[in-house]
């Protein structure tokens, strides 16, 4: 046993109403045996048979088997189990549904192809032994309880897909979240760096023009000097030029200063940084 790897089925346990409906078949089996005159001699046998097949029923469904030589070893031992109650009295169908039973846990327990290995035997050992036993109108006592021996897998199955369906959505969905997080934390981050280049180019421009007029109005100021010096007459030309150099400069400033300056939002508030 040490070189096996433990099984894991997708879900060991039916929900609520498959539950109960489990317990119910039971509970029909017992009501069944407790009505029956003929069976009052070995009655002490059958209601601890089938006590006996409902307490393991109960710890593998909610205490699953791990191993799979366990699993199969706790098929085979039910199964005979329930053999045993029908060679007490082979003419009681009810006994059946004790397969019917087995089948929907082996769903629950088994995956692939040991799954419905499992459900075709205990759907031939639910029609088996009524066949033998009755005769042709046994195979017919057995066909509705075969059905439900199919049946009931199947529920199960399509039960798991449909779970493993929600559960494979809400990962993809939990994956897209984390994207569009990703994403528009990754947009803000563009737009903030996009910010700080303009800012950072209309700081160059700024440096750019106002020092090139600064440079002009510094030479102009010079040559008015040197006018003013030498020759007056020619200094008003001078001085007009120069305070058309100061207010150029003046307006770029400002204009660029402008452009530095955050946008104002609809309710005229400036976004915060």
């Amino acid at each position: 046993m040490s070189g096996e790897t433990p099984s894991s089925p997708p879900s060991t346990r039916p929900g609520t109403i498959a539950l109960v409906a489990v317990y119910f078949f039971f509970a029909a089996v017992v009501v069944r045996t407790l009505a029956l005159e003929v069976i009052r001699p070995r009655l002490p046998i059958y209601l601890t048979l089938e006590f006996l097949y409902l307490v393991l029923f109960t710890l593998v469904l909610w205490r699953p088997l791990r191993w799979r030589t366990w699993q199969h070893l706790y098929f085979i031992f039910q199964s005979l189990l329930v053999l045993a109650l029908l060679l007490l009295r082979p003419k009681f169908d009810f006994i059946v549904l004790l397969f019917v039973l087995l089948s929907f846990q082996a769903a629950l327990v088994f995956t692939g192809r040991v799954r419905w290995l499992w459900v075709a035997i205990l759907t031939l050992l639910t029609g088996l032994p009524l066949t033998v036993a009755l005769g042709v109108n046994g195979l017919a006592v057995a066909l509705l309880p075969m059905t439900v021996a199919i049946v009931f897998p199947a529920y199960v199955i399509v039960t798991q897909e449909i779970e493993a369906g929600l559960r494979s959505s809400q990962a993809l969905l939990d994956e897209l979240q984390d994207a569009n997080r990703q994403l528009t934390a990754y947009t803000g981050q563009v737009e903030e760096l996009s910010t700080i280049q303009e800012r950072s180019r209309l700081v160059r421009d700024l440096h750019d023009s106002v020092s090139q007029m600064i440079f002009s109005i510094s030479l102009h100021s010079r040559a008015a000097h040197i006018l003013l010096e030498r020759d007056p007459d020619r200094l008003r030309p001078q001085l007009e030029q120069l305070q058309a150099l100061t207010r150029s400069a003046l307006e770029e400033m400002r204009s660029l200063i402008a452009d530095l300056r955050p946008q104002e939002n609809d309710n005229g508030e400036q976004p915060t940084s």
